[in-house]
């Protein structure tokens, strides 16, 4: 039997859309690309893949790689034909003046609509080839890019669209399930809210499935976009009933390592060790070099999951894949010498 690693790789969820993809877009397409990106990964060394999120990408919203507009053009209750009044009162939203215009508009009492993740998942399944995590986003973070019509109440709004997604996520047919939020560490007032809304999730997700969160600061278009710190967050990770955590660390400041000592133990910690911000290439050594100051400050152990800080929709195929390589590769170095 073989014994798996003590520290694992996966990779956070989108993955650089083929340019045959592009050029010649089809179901058939669709799902062969999603074959090849599975295989990539799990050829460079990753343990758990992604399925590449290729068939979110939307060419009209390019900064966030379909992650918002997929699920909110989808919804019931919606709407994506914005006028200049919604937009006006959307650009008050200081919040959100990274974005010129509301993701839609709320005009009643939203409901799954045509949103059908089983079908996204079963198709990933079926060419998986072996265990793989499905991702979706965070409610807290979908419920800031609308403008709201109808609740009047943020709140309202956030766990109405909880409850959504927390009926898609049952039965799922994946390893795992990953919920990606970007907004709240620039916005760690609104934990309390975004951690209720996130375990309603979490709490639907099958028994026996893995289920992880994602949290970055942000990946628009390349840029950051949240200030602040790990440290002000750290009783809102605590609070969330997820198995493993995905923390963006690689883009950051070496102190913001010293906020995962608070992180509880019964929560597996993943760290991102490589930057997909920028088009360097991480060697090895880098990535082990990584893995080795995190576990200097948290402890052997401690440190479950290595990954990158973010999805990697917006890189060339040749530097994603170099970069995978480097993430599996700084590993099993650190490994073999730290064992």
């Amino acid at each position: 039997m073989t014994t798996k690693p003590r520290i694992l790789t996966t990779t956070v969820g989108s993955y650089p859309v083929p340019a045959w993809l592009t050029a010649a877009p089809s179901d058939q397409a669709l799902v062969d690309a999603t074959r090849v990106v599975f295989s990539t990964q799990r050829q460079l060394g990753i343990d758990l893949p992604t399925d590449g999120e290729l068939y979110r990408f939307d060419i009209n919203h390019p900064d966030t790689n379909g992650m918002i507009e997929y699920f909110t053009s989808k919804l019931s209750g919606a709407t994506a034909a914005i006028g200049r009044a919604d937009t006006l009162r959307y650009r008050d939203k200081t919040e959100m003046a990274f974005r010129a215009k509301p993701a839609a508009v709320v005009q009643g009492a939203l409901g799954e609509g045509s949103l059908n993740l089983y079908e996204d998942c079963a198709r990933a399944s079926a060419v998986a080839g072996g265990p793989f995590k499905f991702t979706l986003t965070s409610p807290y973070m979908l419920s800031r890019t609308l403008l709201d019509n109808h609740y009047h109440d943020f709140e309202r709004l956030t766990l109405a669209i909880a409850e959504i997604l927390a009926a898609q996520v049952r039965g799922l047919p994946c390893d795992c399930v990953q919920i990606d939020e970007a907004n709240i560490p620039g916005n760690p007032t609104d934990a309390p809210l975004a951690a209720a809304a996130i375990n309603t999730i979490l709490d639907a997700v099958d028994s026996g499935t893995e289920t992880a969160v994602h949290f970055c600061f942000g990946n628009y278009g390349g840029q950051t976009i949240q200030a602040g710190s790990w440290k002000p967050l750290t009783d809102f990770l605590n609070a969330l009933r997820c198995d493993h955590l995905v923390l963006e660390l690689a883009h950051r400041p070496d102190s913001d390592l010293e906020a995962f000592r608070d992180i509880d133990a019964r929560i597996a910690i993943g760290i991102g060790v490589v930057d997909i911000k920028v088009n360097h290439i991480e060697t090895a050594d880098e990535v082990a070099r990584r893995i080795e100051q995190a576990e200097q400050v948290l402890g052997e152990g401690r440190v479950r999951w290595i990954h990158p800080d973010c999805g990697f929709w917006m890189l060339k195929r040749s530097v994603a894949d170099r970069k995978i390589a480097a993430l599996a590769a700084g590993r099993d170095k650190y490994l073999g010498q730290s064992s």
